[in-house]
C-alpha cells in the first residue's frame, strides 16, 4: 500500500481525452458500431476459443456493441500531490456544452423497451429447441457479501442482487420478482431513488451500463453509458435526487456526477489510485461528496473556478493513527465526517485531519471489528459492525468531540446496544416506513436477512430472521430421486434442504468446514429416501438424515414440512482434502468418494461403509461416475483436472480381514485402464513437414544427378567446386525439424459420462494451443549484446562455482583425514597421545582466520540488525497479544497404559479493573478534627514529656551538694517536716483514691443499670427479623411485589457479583491447574526413572542368555501437548532446522515439470509423516536418563584372549550371577510396572475431580452469563434510576435538614424557657431575699416595698461609652431624670406621702439602698424576660413555618420514593423475563400431576434440597418456638411483679438507713458534714512548703547576723557621739512641736463654737457604728465557735473538723449590695 500523499492522481488530461472520445462515439452510432466490428474481429483474431471460469464468447449476432476498452498512456503517470486538494476532471468543453445546446431534451415520458436490453439465451442454429425451454421460477439465492446489497422500494417491497438477477421481494407475500442483467455479467451495485420513484442498477462488463428503471411500472427510464470500464462500485443520489453519483471499480476507479435525466455526465475523475468502496453525497451540503475505500477516506466539493466547474479533493490524512480500509462513515453538520476503521474504533475527521478516535470505556473499541456502517435517526448516531451488535451512541457527544491528551483517544459509552445473533456480521441497514415502528432490515454477510427492533423499550421485539440464504458460492446441489426436495451446500459450513416444489426452504445443518460435494442416497440403500451423503473441504464424509422421512414421500409442494430436521447418521474421513466427488454403485453395495488428494476411497454400504480400500489417481479427482445397468460389468469412470481419466473395476470385498490388522487399506492389485489426452496438432504439423522436406530432397537428388552427368567431364577442374556444393547441400538437410510441442498444463476435464459399453463421452475445457511469446516490457531488459556478455559472465561465473567446489570437496577430504588422525590419537595411551595444541602448524594463521570470522560475523549482524530488531518487535508484540495475557496454558496429560488424558485450563490473567477496590472505612483519610485531636494530644504530651526531661536536671545537682555538707539540727528538723507531710499527703492520696474508686464503682453500677425504656438488643434484632419475616410474602414476579431496601440492585452491585464470581471460578481453576501441573513433573520423574531403569535392564539382559530375556516395557512418550512451553524454547539446531523447512518449501513453491508414471501412482491416502515428529522434550528427558545411567554403559574392552573351559568354581560363580541378575530383572520390571500403574491410578482420580470440577464450571457458566444478562439490563435502567435515586436522596436530606432545623429550635425553645424560668425564679428569689431582710414588724416594709416594686422608665445602656467623668455626669443626669420622670408619673396624692428620692426618717439607710438596688435588678429581670419571651415567639414562629415545610418535603418525597419504587418494579419485571438455566434431572422435578410433568411450568418454583429441607424444619422450629415463648411470656410477667414488689422495701430500707446516718452526723458533728470532705483532709501543702523555706532562710541570715554584728560594733562610737549632737536637737523640737499643739487646740475651739447649729449625730457616723457593731458581733460568734473548737481538740481521739468558714459579706455588709 502506499502512502496517502503518494495515492492521489490527476488523469485531467486521459480524462478529458477519454470523455471526448467517449461523446463522440454516442453521438454517432454507425461510428460506434464500426468502430466496435472491427475491434470485435480484433479481439476474434487475438483471442483463443477457450474462456475461464465466468468468462463467455462474444457472438457475431450480439446486439450490445459494448464499448472497447480504452486507457491513455498519461493515466499510468502519477502526480505529487502538492496541498490538501487537488484539480482535476472539469466539466464538458465548450465544443461538448455547444452540441448539447443543439440537443433536444429527453422527454420525461421517454421509456425504453426492456426485451431489447435484456440479455437473452441463444440457440444454435438450425436446431429447435425453444428460448423459453427454462424459466426462472424462484431464487433461493443472495449475494450477501455485495455492499449494499439491501434496499427499501416501499413499506412492503425490497430488492437485492443474485448473480445476473434483480430479484424484487414482497415481505408479506413473499412473492419474486425478477430483473435480468443486460450485460450478461452480472449487476455490480443498485440504489434507490430517495422519493422511491426510481431505482438504479449498475452493471457489469466492459463499458457497463447504468440503467434506471421507474417504479412500480419496472420500465427502463435512463441508460447512463461510459461511466467505468468493467464494473460499478456504488450509486448514490443526491437528497433532491436530481443527481447521481457513481464509482467504478478496478482498474479505473472513475467518480462521476450524473445529470442522469439527460443522460450526461456531469463531472468525471478519478477517485483513487486503489479499491473505492462507497461515494454519497452530503445530505446537508449537495455540493461535497465523500468516498472511501481500501486505506484512504477522500472528501470531495464541487467548485466554480474561472475555468468551469470542477471536482476538488482533499485527501484524509491519518497523521499518528494507523492507516486503515474505510467501510462506513456519516457526514456531520460544519464539514465534520465521522468514520469507521478496521479495529472497531471511530474516527472524527475535520478539515482532512483526525480529530478525534473515539472508543468505550478503558479503551475498548466500539466494535470488535470493522464498522460497515454509520447512520444518522432521530438524533441519535447507530453504528452497524462485523461483530454482529447495533449500537445506539449520542450525537453531541460525538460532534462535540475533541481529544484532550496525546493518544489522540476519546472514551464514550453507547446508550443502548443490540446484539443480532452470534455469528452475524452486519454488512447494511435500511429504515423500514412503518409509522410508530422503530423496525430496520439488516443485510447480514453470514447469508441472512434480519428484521430489528431498534426502540430500546419494555416491548421490543427480539432480532427475527426473515431469510436465510448461502454465504458464498454453492459447490454441490442434490436433487431427490423421488420427492421435491433439493439440497445444497457451499462453504459457509451448512448444507440446506429445500422444499422447490413449494418455493420454502425447509431445514439446515451448520458444521465446522465448508461443503464440497453432495449426493442423494438411492432408494436402494434409503427405501424412504431422505439420506444424504455430503463431503467437506477437511475430507470428511457425513450421512445425514432427515428427522421425518415418513412425510417426506409425500407430494412435497402439496403440504408444508414444517417439522423436518436433520440430524447426523454416520460420518467417517477418508482423505487429507477437499471431497471432489461421491458416487453409488448402480446396485448401492458400494460407495466412491474422490478428492483433491488424488485418491479414490471404496465403502461397502451393506457392512455400515466398512472401509474397503483406495486407489491413487494422476491427478486430482473432479467427477466419478459409475456405469449403468446395460454395461455388462459394475465399473467406475474416475475424470482428473489434469486431463487423465480412469477406468476401474468392481473392488473386490476381503470379510476375513478386521480393521484392526489391516496395515493399509491401499488396493495395489486393480486393474486400472488410464486415459491421458494430449495435443497431437505438434505432431500432425512434424510430420507434413517432414513429407514436404521428403519431396524437396528427392527433387533435388535428381537435379543433382543431372548436374554430375554434365560435369563428368570437367570433374578434374572443378573438384573444389563440387565439394563446396555438396558442403552447400549437407548444409541445407541439417536443418531442424519443427519440435513437438506438449502443453506443460493439459485441457481441464469438465465432466463425461458412459455412452454405451466400452464407450464414455469427456467434455474439456478449452483447446491447446502454443504458447504465444511473451512481449518485452520492462525497458531495463537486456540488449541481444547485454545478453550475450550475460550468458558469457554466466558461464565464467559457473566455471569458478565448479572450482570453488571442488576446493570445498578437498578441504573435506582434508577435514575428514584431520578427524581420523585426531580419533587415532584418542585410541593411543595417554602418555602418548599428542596436544590439541601440537596439531596447530600456526597459531597466526588460526587467528587470523579467527578474526576474519569475527569480523564478517559483526558485518552480519550489523547487516541483519534492523531485521533483528524488526522481528523482535513483532515477537514482542505477539507475544503481548497472545502469551502475556495468559496465566496458564493447556497442558493435557496423558495415561501410560489406558487412553485417558486430562486437560488442563486455559487461563486469562485477571483484568486490572477486578484487582481496583473501593477504599474501606480504615483506609479513609482522617478528618481534620480527627487529625487535629491526634496532634494536640500528641502535643499535650511532648509537653510534658520535655517538662519533665527540663526539670529532671535540678534534682541530681542538689543531691550532689549535700553529699560535702554536713546536716545541721535545722536541716534534720526541716528533713523531718518533709517527711511527715509526704506521709500526710500519701494518706490523703489513698483515701482520695478509695474514694475515687468507690464513685466508679457507683458510676458503672449506674451506668448497667437499664432504663425504664429498655429493651435487650437481642429481642429487639428478633422483633425485626420476625417484623420482615411475617405476613404473606409475594414472590419477585407478583405485581404488587415490593423490593426491600437492603434486596435493591444495581450494576454495580452485580458487576461485583460478576467479579466475585469469576475470581472464585478462577481460583478452583487456578488449584487444579496446579494439580495437573504436579502430576505432569510426576510423569516426567516417572518417565525419566523408567529410562533408568530400562537402561539397567538392558544392561542385565546383555550378561543373561536370550532365552531368559524377559520383554523390555515401553518407555512411556512425553507427548508435545504435555509441555507446550517447549514450543517458545529454541537452540540454534531448532532455528537452522526451521530454515531448512523453509527453504524446502520454497523450492517446492518453484515450477517444475511434473511426471507421470507408475512409481506416482503409490502415493497418496494416509501416507505417513516423517520428519522429525518427536518430541524435543522426550529426546531431553532421554538425555538425561542416558547420562544418568552412563556408569552402566561403560564396560572395559577386555584383550582378546584364547578361550578355555570354565572350572567348577567360575561355573558355580556364573550360576550365582545369573540368578541374582534374573532376580534384579523381575525387580525391575515389576518396578516399572508398579510405577505405571500409579501414575495411572493418579491421573484417573485427578481425572474424576475435574469431571467434577467441570460439571461446577460448566454451571458456574451458565450463571455468569445470567448475572451478564443482568448487569447489561441494569446499565439500561441506570441512568433514570440515578435520576429517581438522587431527587429522593436530594429530598431526604432537605427533610433530615429541616428536621435538624426543627430540633435545633425546640432545643432553644426549651432553653429559652429554663432562663425564663431561672430569671422568674431569680425575681422570686429577690423578693424572698428582701423580706428576708427586712424582717418582722418593719414599720417601713411597705415604703420599702413600693420602692422596690416601683416601675420606672429607663434609658437604654449605650453601646459606645465614653471616657472619665463625662460618663459618669451623664449616667447621674440619666438617673435624675429617670427619677424625676417617675415621680411625675405617679399620681398627685402620693406625690406628697410616697417619694424615694431620699429615705425616710427613723428608716434604715442600708434597707432603702438595698431596695434601691434590688429595684435595679428587678429591671434588668424583667427586660430579660420581656427579650427572652420575643425570642421566644420568634423561634414559634420559625418552628411553624418548619412544620408546615416538612409537611411538603415529606410529600415529594413520598411521591419520589413511589416513582422509584415503581421503577424498581418496572426493573425487576424486566429482570424477571430474563431467562435463567438451571439443569434438573427427572428425579428432581417433584411437581407432577396424576404422576405426569405438567405440560406448563410456569407456576412451579425451583428450590434446592437444602432450602427446601430447611424450609419445612422451620415449620416445626417455629411451632416450638410458639410454645417455648409462651412459657417464658408467663414467667417473665411473674418474675417483674416479683421485682417490683423487692424494689419497693428496698427504697423503703435505702430513705430507713439515710434518716438513720442524718441523725448520727448531727449527733457527733452538730450538722450533716461531707464525710468524703472529711476523709480527705490533710496538711496544707503550702504551709509546709513555706515553713521549710523559713528554716532555710533563717540558716542564711544567721551568716548575716554575724557579719553585720561586726560592723556594728565598729560603728557604735560613732552613734554614740551622734546621738549627743541629736539629742540637743530634739530638745529644741519638743518646745516647737508643744507651742504648735496649743495653737492647734485654740484653733479648733473656735471652729466648734461656728458649727452648732450643725450639731447632732451625722449619717456617716450612724453607718460607720452599725458597721463596727456588725463586726463586733461576728468576731464574737467566731470566738464562741473556736472555743468549742480547742474544746473538741482537747478530747482524747477528737476528730479535726474542716475549717470554719467566716460568715458570708452579705450578712456582714448589707448595705453594700
Amino acid at each position: 500500500m502506499k502512502e496517502p500523499d503518494d495515492q492521489d492522481t490527476d488523469g485531467g488530461k486521459s480524462d478529458r481525452s477519454k470523455d471526448d472520445g467517449k461523446q463522440s462515439q454516442g453521438s454517432s452510432k454507425s461510428a460506434s458500431r464500426s468502430v466496435t466490428e472491427k475491434e470485435d474481429t480484433a479481439l476474434e483474431d487475438t483471442t483463443d476459443e477457450t474462456f475461464t471460469e465466468g468468462e463467455e464468447s462474444y457472438l457475431a449476432g450480439d446486439d450490445s456493441h459494448e464499448e472497447p476498452l480504452e486507457r491513455s498512456s498519461s493515466q499510468d503517470d502519477y502526480v505529487q500531490s502538492t496541498g490538501e486538494s487537488q484539480y482535476v476532471e472539469t466539466s464538458v468543453p465548450a465544443t461538448e456544452e455547444a452540441e448539447e445546446e443543439v440537443k433536444k431534451k429527453i422527454p420525461d415520458i421517454f421509456f425504453y423497451d426492456y426485451m431489447e436490453l435484456v440479455s437473452m439465451p441463444f440457440v444454435t442454429p438450425n436446431l429447435n429447441i425453444p428460448l423459453d425451454l427454462l424459466t426462472l421460477v424462484h431464487s433461493f439465492g443472495y449475494d450477501c457479501r455485495k455492499r449494499a446489497n439491501l434496499q427499501l422500494l416501499d413499506s412492503n417491497t425490497v430488492m437485492y442482487i443474485a448473480g445476473n438477477q434483480l430479484i424484487l421481494l414482497n415481505l408479506k407475500t413473499k412473492e419474486q420478482s425478477y430483473l435480468r442483467s443486460s450485460s450478461n455479467r452480472g449487476i455490480g451495485v443498485i440504489g434507490v431513488h430517495p422519493d422511491q420513484t426510481y431505482f438504479t442498477v449498475a452493471e457489469k462488463g466492459i463499458f457497463p451500463k447504468i440503467i434506471i428503471y421507474e417504479y412500480p411500472s419496472l420500465r427502463p427510464y435512463r441508460i447512463l453509458q461510459d461511466g467505468t470500464e468493467l464494473s460499478y462500485a456504488y450509486v448514490d443520489f443526491n437528497s433532491s435526487g436530481n443527481l447521481l453519483a457513481s464509482v467504478g471499480g478496478n482498474p479505473d476507479y472513475t467518480l462521476t456526477i450524473w445529470n442522469w435525466k439527460e443522460e450526461q455526465p456531469i463531472l468525471r475523475t478519478k477517485a483513487f489510485s486503489q479499491e473505492v468502496f462507497k461515494v454519497t453525497f452530503n445530505p446537508d451540503n449537495e455540493e461535497q461528496l465523500t468516498t472511501c475505500g481500501s486505506g484512504h477516506i477522500k472528501f470531495w466539493e464541487m467548485a466554480l473556478t474561472f475555468t468551469g466547474l470542477k471536482l476538488q479533493g482533499s485527501l484524509g490524512r491519518f497523521g499518528k493513527t494507523v492507516t486503515t480500509d474505510i467501510e462506513g462513515y456519516m457526514e456531520l453538520p460544519h464539514r465534520k465526517v465521522l468514520s469507521g476503521s478496521e479495529w472497531g474504533n471511530m474516527l472524527v475527521w475535520e478539515g482532512g485531519l483526525i480529530k478525534a478516535e473515539l472508543c468505550r470505556a478503558e479503551k475498548k473499541s466500539c466494535h470488535q471489528g470493522p464498522i460497515n456502517q454509520i447512520m444518522l435517526d432521530e438524533g441519535e448516531v447507530i453504528t452497524a459492525g462485523s461483530d454482529g451488535w447495533v449500537r445506539i451512541w449520542d450525537f453531541e457527544t460525538i460532534d462535540t468531540a475533541d481529544t484532550t491528551d496525546d493518544t489522540g483517544l476519546l472514551e464514550i459509552e453507547p446508550i443502548n446496544e443490540l446484539q443480532v445473533d452470534k455469528n452475524v456480521k452486519l454488512f447494511s441497514m435500511i429504515k423500514m416506513n412503518e409509522t410508530g415502528n422503530n423496525f430496520w432490515l439488516a443485510q447480514d454477510a453470514s447469508g441472512a436477512i434480519w428484521k430489528l427492533d431498534l426502540s430500546f423499550s419494555n416491548i421490543t421485539q427480539d432480532p427475527e430472521c426473515l431469510f436465510s440464504f448461502h454465504s458464498g458460492a454453492i459447490e454441490a446441489v442434490a436433487v431427490s430421486p423421488h420427492t421435491y426436495l433439493m439440497a445444497t451446500t457451499a462453504l459457509d459450513c451448512s448444507v440446506r434442504i429445500y422444499d422447490f416444489a413449494s418455493k420454502t426452504p425447509l431445514a439446515q445443518m451448520k458444521f465446522k468446514q465448508g461443503g464440497t460435494a453432495l449426493t442423494w442416497v438411492p432408494q436402494l440403500v434409503s427405501y424412504t429416501g431422505a439420506q444424504i451423503v455430503a463431503g467437506f473441504e477437511d475430507g470428511v464424509v457425513r450421512i445425514l438424515e432427515l428427522y421425518d422421512p415418513k412425510r417426506l414421500t409425500i407430494f412435497a409442494g402439496r403440504k408444508k414440512i414444517s417439522e423436518a430436521d436433520i440430524h447426523l447418521k454416520q460420518v467417517f474421513k477418508p482423505h487429507t482434502a477437499p471431497i471432489t466427488a461421491l458416487a453409488y454403485e448402480r446396485d448401492g453395495e458400494i460407495l466412491a468418494t474422490g478428492s483433491k488428494d488424488k485418491t479414490v476411497f471404496f465403502f461397502d454400504v451393506e457392512k455400515d461403509y466398512k472401509p474397503v480400500g483406495y486407489i491413487t489417481t494422476p491427478g486430482p479427482v473432479c467427477q466419478l461416475m459409475w456405469s449403468s445397468v446395460s454395461h455388462p460389468d459394475s465399473t467406475l469412470l474416475i475424470m482428473c483436472e489434469n486431463g487423465y481419466v480412469l477406468e476401474a473395476p468392481f473392488p473386490t470385498i476381503k470379510e476375513e480381514e478386521e480393521d484392526h490388522d489391516v496395515v493399509s487399506y491401499e488396493i495395489t492389485d486393480m486393474r486400472i485402464k488410464c486415459f491421458h489426452f494430449s495435443s497431437v496438432k505438434s505432431k500432425i504439423l512434424r510430420l507434413i513437414e517432414i513429407e514436404k522436406r521428403k519431396k524437396q530432397k528427392e527433387l533435388k537428388e535428381q537435379e543433382k544427378e543431372l548436374r554430375k552427368k554434365q560435369l563428368e567431364a570437367q570433374m578434374e577442374a572443378d573438384e573444389g567446386k563440387e565439394f563446396q556444393m555438396e558442403e552447400e547441400g549437407e548444409e541445407e538437410e541439417d536443418e531442424p525439424l519443427p519440435e513437438i510441442f506438449i502443453p506443460s498444463t493439459p485441457c481441464q476435464i469438465l465432466c463425461g459420462f458412459y455412452s454405451e459399453p466400452g464407450k464414455f463421452w469427456v467434455s474439456l475445457f478449452g483447446i491447446e494451443t502454443e504458447p504465444i511469446p511473451e512481449d518485452i516490457e520492462d525497458p531495463k531488459a537486456y540488449s541481444i549484446e547485454n545478453a550475450r556478455r550475460k550468458r558469457e559472465h554466466d558461464k565464467l561465473m559457473e566455471e569458478v562455482e565448479e572450482i570453488k567446489a571442488g576446493k570445498r570437496e578437498q578441504l573435506k577430504a582434508l577435514r575428514n583425514e584431520f578427524c581420523k588422525l585426531l580419533e587415532m590419537n584418542e585410541e593411543l595411551p595417554k602418555h602418548m597421545q599428542f596436544k590439541r595444541t601440537d596439531f596447530g602448524i600456526d597459531s597466526k594463521i588460526r587467528a587470523e582466520i579467527h578474526r576474519k570470522t569475527a569480523y564478517k560475523i559483526q558485518q552480519v549482524e550489523k547487516e541483519l540488525a534492523w531485521e533483528k530488531e524488526k522481528h523482535q518487535l513483532g515477537l514482542m508484540k505477539l507475544q503481548h497479544r497472545f502469551r502475556d495475557s495468559l496465566e496458564s496454558d493447556t497442558i493435557v496429560v496423558h495415561a501410560i497404559q489406558s487412553d485417558h488424558k486430562i486437560s488442563s485450563y486455559r487461563l486469562v490473567k485477571p483484568s486490572q479493573y477486578s484487582k481496583s477496590k473501593r477504599p474501606s472505612q480504615s483506609d479513609r483519610r482522617p478528618s481534620k478534627l480527627e487529625r487535629f485531636e491526634k496532634e494536640g494530644a500528641g502535643r499535650k504530651d511532648s509537653l510534658r514529656d520535655t517538662g519533665r526531661s527540663v526539670g529532671m536536671p535540678e534534682e541530681p545537682i542538689i543531691e550532689k551538694g549535700k553529699k560535702f555538707r554536713p546536716k545541721t539540727l535545722s536541716e534534720i528538723m526541716v528533713d523531718n517536716q518533709i517527711e511527715k507531710a509526704r506521709k500526710l499527703k500519701l494518706k490523703a492520696e489513698r483515701a482520695q483514691l478509695k474514694i475515687q474508686q468507690r464513685k466508679k464503682e457507683w458510676e458503672e453500677l449506674y451506668k448497667s443499670k437499664p432504663d425504664d425504656d429498655y429493651e435487650d438488643p437481642k429481642y429487639v434484632q428478633a422483633i425485626k427479623e420476625a417484623q420482615l419475616c411475617m405476613g404473606d410474602f409475594n414472590l419477585k414476579t407478583a405485581p404488587d411485589y415490593k423490593i426491600p431496601e437492603h434486596m435493591r440492585i444495581n450494576a454495580a452491585k452485580k458487576e461485583e457479583e460478576l467479579e466475585h464470581l469469576d475470581t472464585l471460578t478462577h481460583s478452583k481453576k487456578s488449584h487444579m491447574n496446579k494439580c495437573i501441573l504436579s502430576l505432569r513433573d510426576l510423569k516426567m520423574a516417572v518417565v525419566e526413572e523408567i529410562q533408568c531403569l530400562v537402561q539397567e535392564l538392558k544392561n542385565i539382559q546383555l550378561t543373561l542368555p536370550i532365552s531368559k530375556h524377559v520383554p523390555i516395557p515401553q518407555i512411556p512418550q512425553i507427548h508435545p501437548e504435555e509441555i507446550p512451553e517447549k514450543r517458545f524454547q529454541y537452540d540454534e539446531e531448532t532455528l537452522l532446522a526451521f530454515r531448512r523447512q523453509q527453504m524446502k518449501s520454497e523450492d517446492e513453491k518453484a515450477p517444475h515439470v511434473e511426471q507421470v508414471g507408475s512409481s506416482g501412482l503409490g502415493g497418496g491416502f494416509l501416507r505417513l509423516s516423517s520428519g522429525k515428529d518427536g518430541d524435543l522434550t522426550a529426546r531431553d528427558s532421554l538425555s538425561r536418563s542416558s547420562k544418568a545411567c552412563t556408569f552402566s554403559l561403560d564396560t572395559p574392552k577386555f584383550t582378546k584372549f584364547e578361550k578355555a573351559e570354565p572350572t567348577d568354581v567360575e561355573l558355580e560363580i556364573m550360576k550365582r550371577d545369573e540368578i541374582k541378575h534374573l532376580y534384579t530383572q523381575q525387580y525391575l520390571i515389576s518396578r516399572i510396572k508398579e510405577l505405571i500403574v500409579t501414575f495411572d491410578a493418579e491421573l484417573r482420580l485427578l481425572r474424576h475431580q475435574k469431571l467434577k470440577l467441570d460439571t461446577q464450571m460448566k454451571l458456574s457458566d451458565l450463571h455468569h452469563v445470567t448475572l451478564f444478562q443482568e448487569m447489561l439490563l441494569l446499565k439500561n435502567f441506570e441512568k433514570q434510576e440515578n435520576i429517581l435515586q438522587e431527587r429522593v436522596n436530594l429530598l431526604d436530606e432537605e427533610q433530615q435538614d429541616l428536621q435538624w432545623r426543627i430540633n435545633e429550635t425546640l432545643k432553644e425553645m426549651e432553653e429559652k424557657k429554663h432562663e425564663i424560668a431561672k430569671l422568674q425564679d431569680q425575681e422570686k428569689a429577690l423578693y424572698t431575699g428582701f423580706q428576708a431582710a427586712l424582717g418582722e414588724n418593719n414599720k417601713f416594709a411597705s415604703f420599702l416595698m413600693k420602692v422596690l416594686k416601683k416601675k420606672i422608665k429607663r434609658v437604654k445602656k449605650k453601646e459606645v461609652k465614653g471616657d472619665g467623668d463625662g460618663d459618669e455626669e451623664s449616667d447621674d443626669s440619666s438617673e435624675e431624670e429617670s427619677s424625676l420622670e417617675s415621680g411625675e408619673d405617679e399620681s398627685g396624692s402620693e406625690e406628697d406621702v410616697f417619694d424615694d428620692s431620699a429615705c425616710p426618717e427613723n428608716c434604715d439607710v442600708g434597707l432603702f439602698e438595698l431596695a434601691l438596688r434590688l429595684r435595679e435588678k428587678r429591671l434588668d429581670i424583667e427586660e430579660a424576660l420581656v427579650e427572652e419571651k420575643k425570642i421566644t415567639d420568634n423561634l414559634k414562629k420559625e418552628y411553624d413555618a418548619l412544620s408546615k415545610k416538612v409537611k411538603v418535603v415529606a410529600t415529594n418525597l413520598d411521591a419520589a420514593e413511589e416513582a422509584l419504587e415503581a421503577y424498581q418494579r418496572e426493573k425487576q419485571q424486566r429482570l424477571n423475563e430474563l431467562l435463567v438455566v438451571i439443569p434438573l434431572k427427572l428425579h428432581q422435578m417433584e411437581h407432577v400431576v396424576f404422576g405426569e410433568l405438567p405440560s406448563d411450568l410456569s407456576g412451579t418454583l425451583v428450590f434446592s434440597n437444602h432450602s427446601l429441607g430447611r424450609l419445612q424444619e422451620r415449620i416445626v422450629q417455629l411451632h416450638e418456638e410458639n410454645s417455648r415463648q409462651q412459657k417464658l411470656n408467663k414467667e417473665y410477667r411473674e418474675r417483674r411483679k416479683k421485682l417490683i414488689r423487692e424494689k419497693r422495701e428496698m427504697a423503703k430500707a435505702i430513705n430507713k438507713m439515710e434518716e438513720t446516718v442524718r441523725q448520727l452526723m448531727i449527733s457527733k458533728f452538730g450538722r450533716v458534714i461531707d464525710l468524703e470532705a472529711l476523709q480527705t483532709l490533710s496538711v496544707s501543702t503550702t504551709l509546709e512548703e513555706l515553713k521549710i523555706k523559713k528554716l532555710r532562710k533563717e540558716l542564711l541570715n544567721a551568716k548575716e547576723m554575724k557579719m553585720w554584728e561586726e560592723k556594728i560594733a565598729q560603728v557604735q562610737w560613732e552613734l554614740m557621739t551622734k546621738t549627743k549632737e541629736h539629742t540637743r536637737k530634739l530638745h529644741q523640737m519638743n518646745d516647737l512641736c508643744t507651742e504648735k499643739t496649743k495653737l492647734d487646740s485654740q484653733l479648733n475651739t473656735l471652729q466648734n463654737q461656728q458649727g452648732n447649729a450643725f450639731q447632732g449625730p451625722r449619717k456617716a457616723d450612724i453607718v460607720a457604728r452599725e458597721k463596727v457593731t456588725d463586726l463586733i458581733q461576728a468576731q464574737a460568734q467566731r470566738i464562741v465557735a473556736l472555743k468549742e473548737e480547742i474544746v473538741l481538740l482537747r478530747k482524747k481521739g477528737g476528730l479535726i473538723l474542716p475549717p470554719i468558714q467566716p460568715p458570708l459579706e452579705s450578712q456582714m455588709k448589707p448595705e453594700s449590695l
